[in-house]
């Protein structure tokens, strides 16, 4: 999370952290051929590895490959990708900037910095130091493999305490997460991001999540909130997974632009539907694109879409996230109200355009 003067997005009380779908565990017991039920059969006990007396080596692998970022309105970290200068923070950490001061891990003097490009889609963002020298790459993992359980590391620089670390497991996989909107900005769906126990506060935003190999597989970028919004939910962390990072990051370096988001898109301006209560109704269409996904299946304006497949879709953030969840050329068959009739019409899904 950015820590800045007005809070934003990952701010301890501003953030709010949406996750669509999740699990449960059924507890039950296993039933004989006589009808009785008994306790089902305890697994065989695995090995047990003890867990290392301390990280400190992998620390020191990884500090040197985190920075902290500086802007006019507030601070946060990043990770550096090669030895060109290259950094890869959030979208929401660099914000409006297009020049930054960075700290780099054991050099008192801070480096010029300039933005090389933006992606607020994804909340990633690239910017490069004017003199890299002594800049140590991060060793970047496969964040396809991580599996709940892992012990994972979060390091960046939470409140201004440069060069901290927090621990903790990976505790799910491929969440789609909703960010609040900020400075203007509307809220924005982040799809399958790495959820983690390991503390992510205030200037965690844009650092790095690392596996207990010192390899990086996620980009922390928010935490939740509690039910009522008034405090930060402890131990739910989210992390941009470093397959997508490196991608997009690529992406901004080659071109300065998002060429391919690898997203779905509808093809339609959407805003929360007001029933006749006042309470949220659905995902209403406030314009169609000419052309678009949503054109082309005969959605117009006004009509209201309250489910996106199985998924009910009860205001316009929850229709977000179900399109971060969906990927281009899908097919999703809308339900919508369209003067008080209800239709189900199927939608081929476009891609997000790039930046």
């Amino acid at each position: 999370m950015k820590l800045t003067q007005r809070t934003r997005r990952a701010g301890a009380a501003a953030a709010m952290a949406i996750l669509i779908g999740g699990g449960g565990v059924a507890a039950g017991a296993a039933i004989t051929g006589a009808g009785n039920p008994q306790a089902a059969p305890s697994a065989p006990a695995a090995p047990s590895v003890p867990a290392p007396a301390s990280y400190a080596s992998v620390v020191q692998q990884v500090l040197p490959s985190v920075v902290q970022i500086r802007t006019s309105s507030g601070l946060g970290s990043g990770v550096v990708l090669d030895t060109a200068g290259n950094i890869v923070t959030n979208a929401h950490v660099a914000g409006d900037a297009t020049t930054f001061q960075v700290q780099v891990a054991d050099d008192p003097a801070p480096r010029h910095a300039k933005l090389v490009g933006s992606y607020p889609p994804d909340d990633l963002a690239v910017i490069r130091v004017d003199d890299p020298s002594g800049l140590k790459p991060a060793a970047f993992g496969d964040s396809d493999k991580a599996r709940a359980g892992d012990v994972v590391l979060a390091v960046g620089n939470p409140l201004g305490l440069s060069s901290s670390v927090t621990q903790g497991i990976v505790s799910a996989t491929d969440r789609a997460v909703t960010e609040p909107s900020s400075g203007g900005s509307p809220a924005g769906a982040l799809p399958g991001a790495i959820q983690t126990s390991a503390p992510i506060n205030p200037g965690n935003s844009g650092g790095a999540l690392v596996t207990a190999a010192g390899q990086v597989i996620g980009i922390p970028t928010l935490a939740a909130v509690s039910a009522n919004g008034s405090t930060q939910a402890q131990g739910i962390g989210f992390a941009i997974p470093s397959n997508l990072a490196r991608d997009i990051a690529r992406q901004l370096i080659e071109t300065g632009h998002v060429t391919n988001s690898h997203r779905a898109a509808l093809g339609a301006q959407v805003t929360t539907a007001a029933g006749p209560d006042g309470a949220p109704a659905g995902a209403g269409i406030v314009a169609v694109t000419s052309g678009g996904p949503a054109d082309s299946a005969g959605l117009r304006p006004g009509d209201v879409i309250t489910a996106a497949g199985t998924t009910r879709t009860p205001d316009g953030t929850a229709l977000s996230q179900a399109l971060a969840a969906a990927r281009p050329g899908q097919q999703v068959t809308l339900a919508i109200t369209r003067s008080a009739q209800q239709l189900n019409l199927p939608v081929t899904l476009g891609e997000l355009p790039g930046s």
